[in-house]
């Protein structure tokens, strides 16, 4: 009777009674407190002392989770676990799983993800050694798996484990009427439409109907407030119907957990969206208004690494681009004036949060460590941490005490313990507001908010503008912040299928796989000014009379530099002179502005306070030419490492192409095919000569230029650093799973590793540079499918402390490479980073040519863009570019 209980009490909360799985709680409870069963049995059958507790509090945990109280109902999930790990037979015990499962599901709703998954997998592994594949039991516990994965946008897995929990169901007999059945198809469904398969995800949802039709109850209690169902048809053009799902589901959201909870305002938020497709603009204002507060809020003192946090949540993208579009449509509106916002300042707001923070986090990291020795916020920070691990271990008496059967439970110390946790969480947000007051830009760091249009506008200082876009489903957001005047702001209606389509398009020009200088196509001029036209050209206002132009995309924006935009239509004369020479008459918009990359628009402020690098520092330090087999030293000791160009080819157009990238068929034991780079040796003397460096100390190359000198060397006493090498992305190699740079094998250089520096291991590297130069392919990729720019390679040296990065965006040709790195580091003594890369880039487009090295012909221009726009400034744009090395006092 009283696992039977205890397993009702656990059905009525999951469908919302709350009320009736408390009243059967109070009677198990006292069950349990007397040791008796109904009848006078009076006897445990063949259930032990620890049995029966842990069913009735499993029961009690499931309660607290489904009305808000998470942290609670993991501490609870987390003492039944200690309790059956005791008993080798309650070890072996099914309920164990079932434990793991509920406090897999708890942690999930607190965004603490890797823990979720591990605990998930705890379930699995169990039910599998217990019951086998093919057990109703093993399904269930599975699901929960399918259930992380989905909240970590793992949608093709999360699909594959749906469809096999849905298998093992059916093949074990499991009726069509199953609700289980029914949740298992429901997850499947999510993973099709998350993935864009909305017409498989609506057949999935068919399914079910079909199913619980035999039993109408049931029917009902699924499709009446089933959120996903009706997120589904909202997306495909429902949205009336989808209006009284929502509907329900917000009042019972409201009352099982309150308006406060992320779970309450995610529902309203749809119900926004829902009312605003449906033109009810008022409604949809209030809802959104009342919703998007709470979710912006972040979970305290969470960073789940395991969470993909190169993107944001999908569904809370979706939110803020339906609000941000609302926002748009209303300006001006009496919408707008009844309200008293102004709609452009609140969708930048917004936009901010939306966006993905990874290289954000970075800069961060990076900021906190330099603040942490500030006088006063490390007491302040300990104090933080003291006051978290208290709340911590109240938290775990409080389980201990709501563990016990209700009869035996004190109230008063209940009472107690909640009072002091609350009374703790009210001295934590006394410290953040301490710690804001006292030291803002770490209250920024620990706590991030998104940055309003004010706040944007006083980072900038004159000359200087912002254009910040965020690529939604159907629109895309454009704001221009000018240091003084009028904001723009503008939506077109360009979804991200469209700005994807356009940027692939472009950008086969840029990276072509061509293998000669005949083989790269034309640049498509009509294309570029095209996507001008559209995005920058109506907020041309905001951005147009200053010299530096700061730009924060997101998504596919962030895969192409808009310095190589055409300003006006044109067309590409017939060329006259050197190969590609006819594309010195475009009008770039690299010709009148500097484009500098910002990983986020509050990056610029974080970067721009933090303290200034060690005067005592050396200007540069260099790595590059590595040798990636004793063949290459072997040439290269016998002077035989010469450019491949020295020999050109019968016409220019067969001439062929060297990039830094790795060829398509190397894997993890073939670091010796890869080819060698002469022309990096020069290229980082050049910038070491232009620096003022001494080439004998800080230029390492050949098989100086390996991965023990440059986690050896004491990097954090250097101004500039640059690699000039094969620049690597997971997947180029056979188990390669993060961004690396090559460098010399182990074997030639004679030292440990494996010739690679990896994403990881730039992490660990400890550096106070102004910024790192990345002469490498793909360096401003990003850290995996969908990833924003510079998430990879980039992210890892922002966090060991670098202020600004020069990266690639495809891969470089190796001359031009050398060409534009070298020019650099040569520009005038007062011009900032931004100024010189600009510059540089007139220079490479106006007067540098390649030149055969035994004719001393002209071969061909290098005004392509696939030359002298690979290179991106991410960072703060200002600092001396190769002046820090002549006179430190100019910043």
């Amino acid at each position: 009777m009283i696992p039977h209980n205890a397993l009702l009490a656990i059905e009525y909360a999951a469908i919302g009674d709350i009320d009736a799985a408390e009243t059967v709680l109070e009677q198990t409870e006292t069950m349990y407190h007397h040791n008796t069963l109904p009848g006078g049995n009076g006897t445990w059958l063949q259930w032990s002392y620890a049995m029966h507790r842990s069913l009735l509090a499993t029961a009690q945990a499931v309660v607290l989770d489904t009305t808000g109280h998470h942290a609670e109902a993991e501490a609870l999930c987390r003492k039944i676990i200690a309790l059956l790990d005791v008993d080798r037979g309650l070890r072996q015990h099914p309920w164990l799983d079932e434990v793991h499962s509920y406090l897999a599901l708890t942690l999930m709703r607190q965004g603490r993800l890797l823990e979720a998954e591990n605990a998930a997998r705890s379930a699995a592994r169990g039910a599998l050694a217990r019951r086998g594949r093919f057990s109703p039991h093993t399904a269930w516990m599975l699901r929960s798996l399918v259930s992380v994965l989905l909240e970590q946008q793992r949608y093709r897995e999360a699909e594959t484990l749906a469809r096999v929990v849905v298998d093992m169901f059916e093949r074990t007999g499991t009726a069509p009427e199953s609700l289980r059945l029914a949740t298992a198809r429901a997850d499947l469904a999510r993973a099709l439409a998350s993935q864009g398969r909305d017409r498989e995800s609506l057949r999935e949802y068919d399914v079910i109907r079909a199913g619980l039709r035999r039993d109408p109850a049931s029917l009902r209690q699924f499709f009446d407030g089933h959120v996903g169902y009706a997120e589904l048809l909202l997306k495909t053009g429902s949205a009336d119907a989808a209006l009284a799902p929502l509907t329900v589901a917000l009042q019972e959201s409201r009352r099982l957990v309150g308006d406060g909870d992320r779970q309450t305002a995610a529902i309203r938020a749809s119900l926004a969206r829902a009312y605003a497709v449906s033109g009810d603009v008022s409604r949809a204002l209030d809802e959104f208004g009342e919703a998007v507060p709470t979710l912006l809020k972040r979970l305290s003192d969470v960073e789940d690494e395991a969470a993909p946090s190169w993107r944001p949540d999908p569904r809370l993208v979706v939110t803020l681009g339906a609000y941000m579009g609302l926002l748009a449509d209303t300006r001006g509106t009496p919408h707008e004036r009844e309200r008293g916002i102004d709609a452009t300042a609140e969708a930048f707001r917004l936009a901010d949060a939306a966006r993905a923070r990874a290289v954000q986090r970075a800069v961060d990291a990076n900021a906190v460590r330099a603040a942490v020795h500030r006088p006063g916020l490390a007491e302040v920070v300990r104090r933080k941490q003291d006051t978290k691990n208290e709340i911590a271990a109240l938290y775990d008496r409080l389980a201990d005490a709501l563990s016990q059967p209700r009869p035996e439970q004190d109230t008063k110390v209940i009472s107690e313990l909640r009072d002091r946790i609350e009374a703790l969480r009210n001295r934590s947000n006394v410290l953040t507001t301490q710690v804001e007051t006292e030291f803002p830009a770490y209250a920024e760091l620990v706590n991030p908010k998104p940055v309003t249009l004010a706040q944007a506008r006083a980072m900038l200082q004159p000359g200087e503008a912002l254009i910040a876009t965020l690529v939604t489903r159907d629109r895309t957001f454009v704001w221009a912040v000018p240091h003084a005047g009028p904001v723009a702001f503008a939506a077109p209606p360009i979804g991200a299928e469209e700005i994807e389509t356009t940027i692939a398009t472009l950008r086969k020009a840029l990276e072509p796989g061509a293998a000669t200088l005949g083989d790269i196509p034309d640049f498509d001029l009509a294309l570029a000014h095209r996507l001008y036209s559209s995005l920058l050209e109506p907020v041309r206002s905001g951005w147009h009379d200053a010299r530096v132009v700061f730009v924060v995309a997101n998504g596919a924006l962030g895969q192409l530099p808009l310095a190589l935009l055409p300003t006006r239509p044109t067309a590409l004369p017939p060329e006259s002179g050197a190969l590609f020479s006819n594309y010195r008459q475009v009008p770039w918009l690299a010709r009148t502005h500097a484009v500098v990359v910002l990983p986020s628009v509050g990056s610029l402020a974080t970067l721009r306070a933090l303290p200034p690098g060690e005067a005592s520092r050396r200007p540069f330090v260099g790595f590059g030419d590595p040798w990636f087999s004793h063949e290459q030293a072997a040439l290269a000791a016998a002077g035989g490492a010469t450019r491949p160009r020295d020999a050109v080819a019968l016409t220019t157009r067969s001439m062929p192409l060297t990039l830094r990238n790795a060829p398509r068929t190397f894997d993890s034991s073939d670091l010796h095919r890869l080819p060698p780079l002469p022309e990096t040796a020069e290229e980082i003397q050049s910038i070491a000569t232009a620096m003022r460096a001494d080439p004998g100390r800080d230029v390492f190359v050949g098989a100086r230029a390996n991965e023990e000198t440059v986690k050896t060397l004491d990097l954090a006493g250097y101004r500039v650093i640059a690699f000039a090498t094969h620049g690597l992305v997971a997947g180029d190699l056979e188990g390669l799973t993060q961004p690396a740079l090559a460098l010399s094998a182990p074997d030639v250089a004679g030292v440990d590793g494996d010739g690679l520096l990896t994403l990881d291991e730039i992490l660990a590297l400890r550096l106070d540079a102004d910024w790192i130069v990345l002469s490498a392919c793909n360096t401003a990729a990003g850290d995996g499918a969908g990833a924003d720019a510079v998430s990879g390679l980039g992210r890892a040296f922002f966090y060991a402390g670098a202020r600004a990065l020069l990266v690639s965006n495809w891969p470089v040709e190796t001359t031009s490479a050398r060409a534009l790195t070298t020019q650099l580091f040569r520009q005038g003594p007062r011009m900032s980073r931004a100024e010189a890369l600009q510059a540089t880039m007139k220079w490479m487009i106006d007067e540098a040519e390649f030149v055969d090295g035994e004719s001393g012909k002209i071969v061909f221009s290098y005004a392509h863009p696939i030359f002298w726009a690979p290179f991106t400034l991410v960072g703060d744009g200002g600092g001396a570019a190769a002046t820090e090395a002549r006179n430190p006092m100019i910043n």
